[in-house]
């Protein structure tokens, strides 16, 4: 693998820290900006929203700029609003802050998987995604965790500032490590925007949605139900969230190496074994030593699935930033809606119902890619090479 594709799983696991870190920090910063628990949580909304529909916006602005010059001037905009955030004295500073560093890495995220696409052949492509993407599963492993350490030792600013720092350490390797090419023939925006026509396309982007969507239906409220259900103590938490960090990583590095041979048979499996599991782990959650195995199992088969999910969408249409993008936001409305009906799901019914909320959605994505093959998706998404935008060699 060259060596730009670790660089961009580094990029990767910074800007994602920013999102992810803000849960750790609620507490600090509810007391820091003078506004509630749940006005502090409001700003992971603030930055999913942002990545849902900033994101594809800064990228067709940008559709026309080198890609070297594009993640540069990415970088720059993340460092601006990280800035903003470790300054804010009030809410709405913290609010800007959040949209701005939203904007920038929704789009970095779709312009490093095109770049990443270009940088290696055909086959390795989801084995390439899966160390870039693997930045995004570190930073929930130890991006937050060291977050949050370093906010109990000197607070919550010098956490935004330690992210502002490795950010500015990436942008450096980048421009030392990513080659310079000119910037792709471009279309006019309404060809650019023609390839989503394809319904077989959207098809794909539901399908990553929903299984996102499952995931983050259980992960949004794992700490209640380990307490509260499974009856561990608060101090057992953080490990058990590391033993699902674990299985995040080796499912990545398994399930990478599947993504390009058997793209449609991992999400197929995938799929079934969300549902079955999640659904098993709301009859069982009680058990202490059954819900270790689950956890694990559920890091091991959820979030690795985004490199087959990534190539079977680039072989769907292209290799296009705006393409990888629109997946980005997609899947984040995807992890927006699976919290908010666990939401529901816990109101009304206790803290197993976001398992069942997860499994419920699982089946929609078996869903969907029965209705894909059935409109002969499979046969576009098997065996075959991804259409490229421009080549980085």
């Amino acid at each position: 693998m060259p060596l730009a594709v670790f660089v961009l799983g580094f990029a990767i696991f910074c800007l994602n820290t920013t999102e992810v870190m803000v849960a750790g920090l609620l507490p600090s910063l509810s007391d820091g900006l003078g506004v509630s628990i749940t006005a502090a949580g409001n700003l992971v909304t603030v930055f999913a929203l942002g990545m849902v529909f900033g994101g594809p916006v800064l990228t067709l602005t940008l559709r026309k700029a080198p890609p070297k010059q594009a993640m540069v001037m990415m970088f720059v905009l993340f460092l601006a609003g990280q800035t903003i955030g470790a300054l804010a004295t009030a809410y709405w500073a913290m609010v800007l802050a959040r949209i701005v560093t939203a904007l920038a890495t929704a789009a970095f995220f779709g312009l490093a998987a095109s770049v990443c696409a270009n940088l290696v052949p055909a086959d390795k492509i989801g084995r390439a995604l899966a160390i870039v993407f693997g930045g995004f599963m570190v930073a929930n492993v130890f991006g937050l965790p060291l977050a949050t350490f370093i906010d109990q030792l000197m607070g919550w600013r010098a956490a935004f500032w330690a992210v502002d720092i490795l950010v500015a350490l990436c942008l450096v390797l980048v421009v030392c490590t990513v080659k310079a090419v000119p910037a792709p023939q471009a279309p006019d925006v309404r060809s650019e925007l023609s390839v989503f026509r394809s319904g077989r396309l959207w098809g794909a982007f539901a399908t990553n949605a929903l299984l996102i969507g499952a995931v983050f239906a259980t992960f949004a409220y794992l700490a209640p139900v380990l307490t509260e259900v499974a009856g561990f103590s608060a101090a057992v938490v953080p490990l058990l969230f590391v033993l699902y960090g674990v299985g995040t990583v080796v499912g990545n590095i398994v399930l990478g190496r599947l993504a390009d041979a058997h793209t449609m048979r991992v999400l197929w499996l995938g799929g079934v074994v969300l549902a079955v599991l999640l659904g098993l782990y709301a009859l069982v959650a009680s058990s202490q030593a059954l819900s270790i195995a689950a956890l694990f199992l559920l890091g091991f088969t959820g979030m690795p699935l985004n490199p087959a999910m990534a190539s079977r969408v680039m072989r769907l249409s292209n290799s296009g930033a705006l393409i990888n993008t629109m997946n980005t936001a997609t899947i984040c409305a995807g992890i927006t809606v699976g919290s908010w009906l666990a939401g529901l799901g816990v109101d009304a019914y206790g803290y197993r119902a976001p398992m069942w909320t997860g499994a419920l959605l699982a089946v929609g994505a078996l869903v969907s890619l029965l209705l894909a093959r059935a409109a002969g998706g499979r046969r576009a998404t098997t065996a075959g090479s991804v259409p490229q935008i421009s080549s980085p060699h």
